[in-house]
């Protein structure tokens, strides 16, 4: 700063430049613009013809250029160089080695001057100022100012460029670390998106959508029995997704490669059933004009899965038996045994223990079937579940049906949360295609699109109290009990409770105190 004094203060082009340079140390998203508003006004304040920046790869043991501005027909040229240089050769390395800036005036007459450097076909070197660029780890590059218009640099001219170089070779280096974090995030939200798709792989096994505590105890135990051949019976409701566990087993497991069939036991008649399951011959019955095989020779080295065992008749079952202790099928009227290697995988919505103590479901298949239960839960005894299915479904269809994305509304979706869903997922992905259907190309599926049932189940079911009471004791039961049944709705969610039942949080408040109700 002494030499710039004793020629006297900064001038304003000066401090315009000064100030701008160092704002520039925040501007480090975008490296090139920066260097390059720097230089055309270094350009502009110290009258030149061009300035460029050359940054040192050591590893390399080379110089190369990041941007170069220069003087072309009168006009303005801005390019970026991919020229590189030996660390040894010219000004740069002058510098480099002796880690000091160098002046100068006439290029033709400096032996340091490499002519191989040629930053423009039509551009001549003439005279520069070179400068090191230096941060803490030490000297990452160097910055020209190229061919004075007028006159010759000054002492005052250089030192202001070592002021500047040290702010731009702060903003280079900051712009780098910039671009590693930025790096480091990207790579970072790819660990993130990529973990993200193994958990969303983990609770979408087949289709299977859920991470609630239920769903993730049905996952361990899937998880446990992948990779075996043990048979397996699925209990579950109606609409849980029984099938969809089965081929998940099945598909992500040693058999995969192998045939899965399945059947449902409720849907035939016996005859239909056992032909189904074991095959016949020609000739065995009207009808059978070839011989045919069955489901448990199809499924031979795979899986066979009998949907709703329970509902199969008891003769089915003792010929049932008999595949499964001996491996052994025959076709209905042959009279040949044939083997068969299956996995058996069962499901049913009832109880077959229960079955067996009324007399309609063997005890001895009841063994043989039930050697790994898997219990799926009930939608509405995993309500958070319910917002992943919703968005499943919307998305699955909306696609289907070349439909815009929607989406549903908070409102919506608490109402979808709080119905009981006795049809379960299954009942689930129906109201979800139904309302997608009313609301035509509206991008938000509102409560007025949901079927009455849905909007309904948050009403409060009031029961009147005898009529011997006063107006006043019936008009407070009811409160009572309608407070009492907005909470229970709700989970204890008093937020909720009070907009359902038309009031502000803090009247609701009142009057659970009021009847002192107990959470």
């Amino acid at each position: 700063m002494e030499d710039i004094n004793q020629e006297g203060l900064f001038t304003k082009e000066e401090l315009t430049l000064l100030y701008d340079a160092s704002a520039s140390i925040h501007a480090i998203r975008n490296l090139d613009e920066m260097l390059k508003s720097i230089l055309s006004k270094i350009k502009t304040v110290f009258r030149i013809e061009g300035a460029s920046i050359a940054l040192h790869d050591a590893a390399r043991k080379e110089f190369y250029f990041i941007r170069t501005l220069e003087k072309e027909k009168n006009s303005d040229s801005v390019r970026m160089q991919r020229m590189r240089f030996s660390d040894h050769l010219g000004v740069a390395g002058w510098v480099l080695r002796e880690k000091r800036p160098v002046v100068i005036q006439d290029a033709s007459k400096d032996d340091r001057f490499f002519k191989g450097i040629d930053l423009q076909e039509s551009f001549v070197t003439k005279s520069m100022i070179c400068l090191p660029l230096r941060t803490r780890k030490g000297l990452i590059g160097v910055i020209y100012a190229l061919n004075k218009l007028e006159g010759e640099f000054t002492a005052r001219e250089t030192r202001l460029l070592e002021i500047l170089s040290g702010i731009i070779a702060i903003s280079i280096e900051n712009a780098r670390l910039y671009g590693k974090l930025k790096d480091h995030a990207s790579s970072l939200e790819q660990e993130n998106l990529r973990l993200k798709s193994q958990v969303q792989d983990r609770f979408n096994l087949q289709g299977i959508i859920g991470s609630s505590p239920a769903m993730r105890q049905v996952f361990a135990l899937m998880d446990k029995v992948i990779d075996t051949t043990t048979s397996v019976l699925i209990q579950g409701e109606t609409g849980t997704g029984k099938e969809l566990v089965a081929r998940a087993i099945h598909y992500n497991g040693c058999l995969k490669e192998k045939p899965f069939v399945a059947e449902n036991c409720g849907a035939l008649s016996e005859n239909l059933l056992e032909s189904e399951l074991f095959g016949h011959i020609k000739g065995a019955f009207t009808g059978a004009i070839t011989d045919k095989k069955g489901l448990f020779e199809l499924a031979h080295g795979g899986t066979i899965f009998l949907d709703e065992i329970g509902e199969m008749p008891v003769a089915m079952q003792v010929k049932l038996l008999r595949v499964l202790q001996e491996g052994q099928v025959r076709r209905v009227g042959g009279t040949r045994y044939i083997n068969v290697d299956v996995r058996l995988i069962a499901s049913t919505n009832r109880s077959l223990e229960d079955e067996v103590k009324k007399g309609t479901f063997r005890e001895d298949i009841f063994y043989r079937v039930n050697v790994f239960p898997i219990t799926l839960p009930p939608l509405r005894e995993r309500r958070e579940d319910i917002p992943l299915l919703s968005a499943h479904f919307l998305k699955k269809l909306t696609k289907k049906q070349k439909r815009p994305s929607a989406r549903l509304t908070p409102r919506a979706l608490n109402l979808l949360s709080q119905y009981d869903w006795p049809g379960n997922v299954r009942e689930l992905q129906n109201e979800i295609e139904r309302a997608l259907t009313l609301a035509e190309r509206d991008k938000e599926i509102r409560e007025e699109f949901l079927s009455a049932k849905i909007n309904a189940s948050l009403s409060p079911k009031i029961s009147i109290p005898a009529t011997d009471c006063t107006l006043q004791e019936v008009t407070q039961r009811i409160e009572q009990q309608m407070v009492i049944e907005a909470l229970e709705k709700t989970e204890g969610n008093r937020s909720q409770a009070a907009r359902i039942l038309g009031l502000t949080r803090q009247g609701l408040l009142n009057k659970i105190a009021r009847y002192h109700i107990e959470l």
